[in-house]
């Protein structure tokens, strides 16, 4: 979360959960960021291309979207989960904005 923070990026989860089952999730893993609902009707992850309609549930990925709403980087599968890249996207991103 440092790293995020020192380069000025904002981080939030979207899900397809409810905000309940969010809230319990959040609340048990002590998250510092904010947990997003696409519970009613799954518009978000249907436009950012990640809803899996056989399961209806949403596909994790981690997007990072510079300051103008481009995607500049996407993270999928495991490391989605481990976040591996996306730090090291929010940086250039900070250099590429202060540049």
């Amino acid at each position: 979360m440092q790293k995020y923070a020192e380069s000025g990026a904002k981080v939030f989860a979207i899900s397809t959960d409810n905000g309940p089952s969010q809230k319990a999730f959040s609340e048990s893993l002590g998250l510092s960021f904010p947990l997003l609902s696409d519970f009613v009707d799954r518009h978000v992850s249907e436009e950012y291309g990640v809803f899996i309609p056989k399961f209806a549930i949403a596909n994790r990925v981690t997007f990072v979207i510079d300051q103008e709403g481009k995607i500049s980087f996407i993270e999928s599968g495991g490391d989605a989960l481990k976040m591996v890249g996306a730090p090291d996207a929010c940086s250039r991103l900070a250099h590429k904005k202060t540049g």
